[in-house]
């Protein structure tokens, strides 16, 4: 894709949200005393009526520490024991029962493509062909390491040849084809603001460094990593041919070009606004503001010169890029477009330079030591196969009573969700309607796609990783620029099918759920209502609510970029979401370091206002089948505390300081201490649940508690 990304995901990448509190039909706080020590006190009805049972998958007693009360710190409560006795691996920079289930189901897409591997005698074209070839090509090190640079010399010699600002252009387009990150993004999307169409855009990128404050930032930590940074460009350079002398030079040229492009890139937060990063210019007008550039020529060579307009995301960053092409030398520009190829491949190259990137990486995130190559291969094939991959995976892995089964569960949520918008007491009757309509709307796509992408134009062979790594993307990419001028397709999915990640797509008005997500523990067909509504259906939930947040509000039902709120429905909006971006604010995981409530707001609302919808919808379920009947004690708790509880087991995780620095500064999620209490503090369903007292620190005032849906 073209943008930073327009997919809203629940775990890391971009990400939105909606805000959600407590709705006007909460129940209140409850009178009932919590005791000093961590196990909580159920309501006298629920102790003496409720049946006592322990079957189906329930919440981790043993995980629990009870020496801290439930409302004093809710997360150490739910998982302290769990967080004690799991330390992040040395391969890993964090730990948590999301990388527990990724690594069940490695193990599972592990035997998969070790099969097809072994199965040479698999039909020519056939999925499990070119799943096997690839697979097997990424392994053979022997012959990876034997052939060296010789896979890449054509693309190195292409820029080796270049003379002219002409020959830079022609290699940008090239570049664009083989997914590198050369000074910009360009690609195909949904038009934002005319959803039944594709549009081209261009936004903001080219940098090494992860985020743009990297470049400029003068604390000692931001220091060492601009410190690795110089000597991974230098080393991989000398590893390209380079001198020490004249890498130390090239490495230089990459960061001044590098810096220049940082200083124009807008920041994260501002990356959060889809309106001002919606510009849409006529070729013409691209032609006459950016002529270094050549526009109409790059879309030509893109194979996209039907194209008569195309939407900037970031037009000032745009102006640098053809000053920072009319200004620098033409060699200078070589030496930064080879860094931006030879970074790309590094994973495919011999070992030297993945050595080199993984020496980077460890002073940039902790890591210990690199994952075993088979795991690294394995992501790759779901990178580069992932449909004829994942096809493979999801006829041994995903049932079709499960996929019922969370259909059924989304179902649920989105009653739950309008339920939710018509009792709202701060929202006019023509902003319900429109809300309603949008949700309403809103497609679900669950497991894996109706239908499959078709990989019978992509060749690939055992000859060579690399080569196949690069026809790969060759291939993606001219699948993405064919659907130009063409009906939206509907059908398509941004994730593969062994992902374990959910997504909200505002232009496409869709929720999306792979079947890599939908697996224990996250999901159990047999599981306690009350543990998958806490656990999967809080996905569901925080994806359905991302459609309402501070970024999807701004979509309507077609997926346009239209404001459909009245002023005042608006205005009150940002108000009450005010308070949730000073809530994450003050949250603080290490010293000096604070959670920034204005990337996190997203991500934030959609935890908050999925959690509230949720447990509507599980109130519903519980009615439907136990109505007035005691509702059962599972391990000792409620159906409500089971919900909480199960909310928090799946949120815990272990992670280095290092990644957890890098964490608050790019990644629109909160971490996940405070994605698992921040909602909880707001929700007098929680205290009520817990017996919550005013003065404990999971209790906030009523001044202080975020009120929204």
């Amino acid at each position: 894709m073209s943008k930073p990304t327009t997919l809203h995901a629940c775990l890391t990448v971009a990400s939105l949200a909606l805000a959600g509190c407590a709705t006007s039909q909460a129940p209140q706080a409850t009178a009932t005393a919590t005791a000093p020590a961590a196990t909580p006190t159920l309501t006298a009805s629920a102790a003496t009526a409720a049946p006592v049972v322990s079957e189906g998958r329930s919440i981790n007693v043993a995980d629990l520490d009870r020496s801290v009360a439930p409302c004093e710190d809710f997360y150490r409560f739910s998982g302290g024991n769990w967080l004690k006795n799991n330390p992040v691996p040395s391969y890993a920079t964090r730990w948590g029962p999301r990388n527990l289930l990724n690594d069940r189901i490695q193990l599972q897409l592990r035997q998969i493509l070790e099969e097809a591997a072994a199965n040479q005698s698999a039909a020519k074209g056939s999925n499990t062909q070119k799943v096997g070839d690839f697979f097997a090509s990424a392994m053979d090190t022997v012959a990876i390491e034997k052939a060296g640079l010789t896979p890449l010399q054509p693309e190195l010699s292409r820029i080796a040849a270049i003379k002219d600002l002409k020959g830079v252009q022609d290699e940008i387009a090239r570049q664009k084809m083989l997914q590198t990150d050369a000074f910009f993004r360009a690609g195909v999307d949904v038009d934002e603001k005319k959803s039944t169409q594709y549009t081209v855009g261009i936004n903001q990128g080219g940098l090494t460094l992860p985020d743009r404050d990297y470049y400029f930032k003068q604390d000692a930590r931001t220091e060492t990593i601009r410190g690795a940074y110089r000597k991974y460009l230098t080393n991989m350079l000398a590893l390209l041919g380079d001198d020490q002398a004249t890498a130390q030079k090239n490495a230089a040229t990459i960061e001044r070009i590098e810096t220049r492009l940082a200083k124009a890139s807008r920041t994260r937060v501002a990356l959060r606004d889809p309106q001002s990063n919606y510009n849409k210019l006529t070729v013409a007008e691209l032609q006459k503001r950016y002529p270094t550039l050549n526009p109409q020529r790059l879309l030509t060579s893109l194979q996209l010169g039907a194209a008569k307009e195309v939407v900037v995301g970031q037009p000032d960053f745009l102006a640098e890029v053809d000053r920072v092409l009319k200004t620098e030398p033409v060699g200078d520009l070589k030496t930064y477009l080879r860094w931006q190829l030879v970074r790309s491949v590094a994973a495919a190259l011999p070992a030297a330079f993945v050595n080199e990137s993984f020496r980077y990486n460890q002073v940039l995130t902790g890591a210990k030591q690199p994952l075993t190559r088979w795991k690294r291969m394995l992501a790759a094939t779901d990178n580069s196969l992932g449909e004829a991959f994942g096809q493979l995976y999801v006829d041994k892995a995903f049932s079709p009573a499960a996929k019922q089964k969370a259909l059924e569960m989304v179902t649920n949520i989105k009653a739950s969700m309008a339920d939710h918008i018509r009792s709202n007491t701060w929202m006019s009757e023509p902003t319900k309607a429109e809300a309603l309509k949008k949700l309403s709307a809103l497609r679900v796509k669950i497991g894996y796609p109706d239908k499959w992408k078709d990989y019978s134009a992509l060749n690939i062979t055992r000859d060579s990783y690399l080569r196949n790594l690069l026809a790969a993307r060759e291939w993606d990419y001219r699948q993405e620029v064919k659907k130009y001028g063409g009906p939206i397709d509907r059908n398509e999915w941004g994730m593969t099918p062994p992902t374990i990640n959910a997504y909200y797509n505002p232009p496409m008005n869709e929720i999306v759920f792979p079947a890599g997500y939908l697996q224990p523990p996250f999901f159990d067909p047999n599981a306690d209502d009350a543990v998958n509504y806490g656990a999967i259906g809080g996905v569901m939930g925080h994806e359905i609510t991302h459609g309402f947040d501070d970024q999807g509000r701004q979509y309507d039902a077609a997926g346009n970029l239209r404001d459909w709120w009245t002023p005042a429905d608006a205005a009150e909006f940002t108000k009450r979401t005010a308070i949730v971006g000073r809530q994450y604010d003050a949250f603080s995981p290490l010293d000096s370091v604070h959670v920034n409530g204005k990337l996190t707001m997203g991500e934030n609302l959609a935890d908050f206002a999925g959690l509230t919808v949720v447990y509507g919808a599980l109130q519903k379920q519980l009615q439907k089948q136990y109505g007035s009947n005691p509702r059962p004690l599972i391990d000792g708790f409620t159906p409500e505390q089971r919900f909480f509880l199960s909310w928090a087991q799946l949120r815990r995780s272990n992670i280095r300081p290092e990644a957890l620095r890098q964490q608050i500064l790019t990644d629109p999620h909160s971490p996940d201490q405070y994605r698992t209490i921040g909602p909880l503090m707001n929700m007098p369903q929680f205290y009520q649940a817990f017996g919550c007292q005013p003065g404990q620190k999971m209790v906030r005032t009523d001044d202080d508690r975020a009120t929204i849906w």
